[in-house]
């Protein structure tokens, strides 16, 4: 049986409680769905201990629980982990990254916000220095810090689990006291009108983003195309470039061109 079944892996060794928390966030990001009964053979302990450890997790924003199971998986309402986010769609997301990196130039202010797509493209940005980089994000942080040409600016605020970044209030203030050339952001789904997002502190992060700067660029891989969310961002025609892979429909391309005058679509290598 899969694991979203209940069946294999076979029992485990009993392991420490951090151990084991990282290890069943590992499996369900892994399989995307699992059930209970599988997570307490795979680790070794009882049905009750995996419930208590995802309660915890869920309290994190790692996962979201179901009866019986547990997923990493996106609805409208809820956005997966970065963890989740940033091993599916590598390929695609490493395309729409190289097509973004070339509306970047030395010398210009780029702001990126916390989504997987920002995070493959500011591994690209050391090879468009000199550069400002501002960011929420706490791994594109970690991929730039070493870069002694790009000056980093992090923007605070609330810290999330979920998407390891720094949201809410503050981080909204410290963007609106900014100005800069290029945004990048990706969002959870869109169709071709609108973008969407199941979270409304993301939501006011990526409005304030958007507002702050002079050109806007969305990231979106062809999983997220046609869907909706929960809650708005903003249409589609607020962006002066729209990013998506080979994935994506000719017709809804098409449809995209109706709305952006910059449309591009991203090959696979």
């Amino acid at each position: 049986m899969t694991p979203a079944g209940g069946g294999g892996g076979g029992a485990g060794p009993a392991r420490s409680q951090q151990d084991r928390r990282q290890l069943i966030a590992e499996q369900v990001v892994r399989h995307g769905t699992v059930s209970v009964a599988w997570l307490a053979r795979t680790t070794g302990v009882s049905v009750m201990t995996v419930h208590r450890d995802l309660d915890a997790l869920a309290g994190r924003g790692v996962l979201r629980r179901f009866r019986g199971g547990v997923s990493a998986l996106p609805t409208s309402v809820f956005e997966s982990s970065l963890d989740y986010r940033a091993g599916v769609r590598v390929a695609e997301k490493d395309a729409l990254a190289r097509a973004a990196a070339a509306l970047v130039e030395p010398g210009m202010s780029v702001m990126l916000d916390d989504s997987s797509s920002a995070l493959a493209l500011a591994r690209l940005l050391p090879g468009k220095v000199p550069l400002t980089v501002l960011t929420n994000a706490r791994r594109v942080i970690d991929v730039l810090a070493d870069c002694e040409e790009i000056r980093l600016i992090a923007l605070g605020g609330e810290y999330s689990h979920t998407h390891d970044s720094f949201l809410g209030g503050a981080c909204v203030e410290s963007i609106e006291a900014l100005s800069v050339d290029l945004v990048v952001v990706s969002t959870s789904a869109m169709n071709t009108r609108l973008t969407f997002h199941q979270e409304p502190d993301v939501v006011l992060v990526k409005r304030a983003m958007l507002a702050s700067a002079a050109r806007r660029v969305l990231l979106m891989d062809h999983s997220k195309i046609p869907r909706t969310a929960l809650h708005r961002v903003c249409p589609v025609a607020g962006f002066e470039h729209v990013v998506v892979d080979e994935g994506v429909d000719r017709g809804l391309v098409a449809e995209l061109r109706e709305q952006v005058a910059d449309v591009r679509v991203a090959a696979l290598d």
